[in-house]
């Protein structure tokens, strides 16, 4: 995955300058990015605040006037560019950059030709465009990733917090479940896949954690077991009422 060829697209209009240095961060957990564009009508004074954001990061800035009133040319525009480059047949994936919902059918025809689709948007991000990329990560848990720092990260919820986040705790107990053996025990790195398979905006970071260990440990209701498989460790997780 950490090889995959990437195309990022960026939404002008829905971004933000601040959060460039931990998105590339981010996206570089999953691949190379190849191609880094961003859309938007730079003749508008509001997108100066892009400039040095782009030429630090060599993103190209693709210019779309805005034709009419009402009409977004630039998701038009980033749209088309998107179809062309999954046709040229050379990613394995797509991020795309946006708190907007009309990529949602866009992040689908991707997935559909059998490519990985990040998302990437602010929390106000509509969920149908969340749920139709493989994984969303919401820029506000970028904060402090890069050499920018957009906004303070989320603090660790409490133990109390957490447990009484019904839609956390049903995610959660359904995967370990899901991933178990006979014993109870289900490795972490399943929990997390089968987690991030049924809720693609789920990110340990939303809840002030860095890793899905770190929440575990933080709910309090869950046992955990380091395991020495082959030369590397392995964390094993079990609800704490699971009989031995």
């Amino acid at each position: 995955m950490a090889h995959d060829k990437l195309a990022v697209l960026i939404d002008a209009d829905n971004a933000r300058p601040a959060i460039v240095e931990g998105l590339l961060a981010e996206i570089a957990k999953y691949g190379t990015a190849h191609v880094k564009r961003i859309y938007g009508d730079w003749t508008k004074p509001d997108l100066n605040g892009w400039k040095d954001a782009l030429l630090r990061h060599s993103i190209q800035p693709i210019q779309q006037f805005r034709y009419t009133v009402g009409k977004n040319a630039t998701d038009s525009a980033m749209i088309i560019d998107a179809m062309d480059l999954l046709y040229g047949g050379r990613f394995d994936g797509f991020c795309i950059v946006s708190s907007d919902s009309d990529f949602t059918r866009l992040a689908s025809r991707i997935r559909e030709s059998g490519l990985t689709v990040y998302g990437f948007g602010e929390r106000k991000t509509p969920e149908p465009f969340r749920t139709a990329c493989d994984k969303f990560i919401y820029t506000e848990v970028l904060a402090g990733t890069g050499e920018s720092e957009p906004e303070a990260a989320p603090k660790p919820r409490s133990a109390k917090e957490l447990r009484g986040d019904a839609r956390l705790m049903n995610l959660l107990r359904g995967a370990i479940e899901a991933a178990s053996d006979e014993a109870g025990w289900a490795s972490l790195g399943a929990v997390g896949s089968i987690v991030n398979k049924q809720s693609p905006d789920f990110d340990p970071r939303n809840y002030g954690y860095a890793k899905l260990s770190g929440l575990i440990k933080g709910i309090g209701l869950f046992e955990t077991e380091e395991r020495h498989i082959g030369n590397g460790k392995h964390l094993y997780v079990r609800p704490r009422n699971s009989k031995k």
